[in-house]
């Protein structure tokens, strides 16, 4: 199956820093760096993405 990576709304088109993220399905949300797209992915729930999205946007 092949992942639709979506990159974060702060990247910005001059540089190659981002955060991507993809949805496998209902259960799993997929995070890595644009970077390194074959390097490692950080797995969590639905529940911990919606934890940790607070301290990532700043907010």
């Amino acid at each position: 199956m092949k992942l639709e990576w979506i990159k974060s709304s702060y990247s910005t088109s001059s540089g190659p820093d981002c955060v991507e993220v993809a949805t496998p399905d209902q259960e799993h949300i997929l995070v890595r760096d644009s970077k390194a797209p074959d390097g490692p992915r950080l797995t969590l729930t639905p529940t911990a993405w919606a934890h940790f999205l607070p301290y990532a946007s700043g907010r």
